[in-house]
């Protein structure tokens, strides 16, 4: 679907099904850096037929969304808060990686739009290799191999696939090296320079669930720990066996199995 948001237009999948009616919790799905909303079809078509409105965003600058794509956390948090007041009603929020630093930026600073959090592959700060970010801002199609190669598990680089026949480290460098020229360089700059995530766990109000791969290399569960501690109630934690930072594509199931249970907990 495409709708209109501060004068962009702006496209989102739900999963086949009609975001029309109201009763249902709308869940929005937030992409990471380099991404677009593709990346969470095995989470939204489920939630979409599970007793959810499904809503996952293209940001603004990346997949079939207008852009330029915002430059920072805070725009884009901003940005999920103008989308709470477009549908008028508080969001359960779902982000992976730069999509998590957002969800919780919201939740922590715009509360009255944030109903609860799912975080994937989430850390309090997100520094980025000085090799991946120079290869980015040269859109050296390098970058997309590093992302693919190092946000993929140990079992990913060896074949399996929850989707038979393809490659996963292909599809997530595929899926890098088609976003527009500078994004993911704007994308990474973001995530590296953000230093507000224990402010926003601290002022979090809402249900937290986190999901947090066992073999993540980008988003280690060590440098989650300090966010974890940071926030006044103590969030669930999922940790995923033999998983990296790609953990909807990795373990499609576990993922769509701990939102679900995440989010009844809301009805």
């Amino acid at each position: 679907m495409f709708l209109t948001l501060n004068g962009q237009t702006i496209h989102a999948a739900t999963g086949a099904v009609p975001l029309a009616n109201r009763s249902e919790p709308l869940v929005v799905l937030v992409h990471g850096a380099g991404m677009d909303r593709t990346v969470w079809s095995h989470q939204t078509r489920f939630l979409a037929h599970h007793g959810f409105r499904a809503l996952a965003v293209d940001l603004p600058g990346h997949g079939r969304s207008d852009g330029p794509p915002l430059t920072s956390i805070e725009d884009l948090a901003l940005w999920v808060a103008a989308l709470a007041e477009y549908f008028d009603q508080p969001l359960h929020l779902v982000g992976h990686s730069m999509g998590a630093l957002i969800a919780l930026h919201a939740a922590g600073h715009h509360q009255e739009s944030v109903a609860s959090l799912g975080l994937l592959g989430v850390a309090v700060a997100m520094p980025v290799h000085p090799e991946l970010l120079a290869a980015a801002q040269d859109n050296d199609p390098k970058a997309a191999a590093l992302m693919a190669s190092w946000g993929l598990g140990s079992l990913q680089h060896v074949g399996e696939n929850p989707t038979p026949g393809l490659s996963m480290v292909g599809g997530v460098q595929a899926l890098i090296e088609s976003s527009p020229a500078g994004v993911l360089a704007t994308d990474l700059a973001t995530c590296s320079v953000y230093d507000q995530a224990v402010m926003a766990a601290e002022n979090t109000q809402c249900p937290v669930t986190m999901f947090l791969g066992s073999g993540d290399k980008m988003t280690p569960r060590r440098a989650a720990q300090p966010l974890i501690d940071s926030f006044v109630t103590k969030p669930a934690v999922n940790d995923i066996a033999d998983c990296g930072h790609m953990m909807m594509m990795e373990k499609p199931n576990e993922i769509r199995q701990g939102l679900l249970a995440h989010l009844n907990q809301m009805l």
